[in-house]
């Protein structure tokens, strides 16, 4: 199978273009290019993408707690398939847990809380304590 099964070669190109421009994209436009491109080379672009994801959270939606807290999500999302494909680089996972923690208690919801930290123990736990 190749990387046009996933996204279009139109959509692949202008996401490289974009990355590789001289100017500082906004957070919007670096997610949504990552988004693509992790379909070609999801080892490449998915710690890029779980970074992008969270800054995109912080700067844009601080102010909206459920949406900030979905983007982190998918960022973490992003941290487990990475983890799956390389459990060595179990700090982006980690990192990308702490975030998502973090969204939960600025929104004080304990229960989720409590199975990030079980998980947080569990990479941990895995990477040799």
């Amino acid at each position: 199978m190749t990387y046009s099964a996933h996204a279009g070669h139109d959509a692949i190109l202008r996401a490289r273009v974009a990355l590789l421009g001289s100017q500082t994209l906004p957070a919007r436009e670096e997610v949504a290019a990552y988004r693509v491109l992790v379909q070609v080379n999801a080892r490449a672009y998915l710690p890029l993408l779980a970074e992008a994801l969270y800054e995109y959270s912080r700067q844009d939606f601080a102010h909206l707690p459920d949406i900030a807290l979905a983007l982190r999500a998918e960022a973490l999302a992003a941290a487990r398939r990475m983890y799956a494909m390389e459990p060595a680089g179990d700090l982006l996972l980690v990192k990308a847990l702490h975030r998502y923690q973090e969204q939960l208690l600025l929104m004080d919801r304990q229960e989720e809380i409590a199975a990030v930290e079980r998980e947080m123990a569990e990479v941990a736990a895995g990477a040799g304590g």
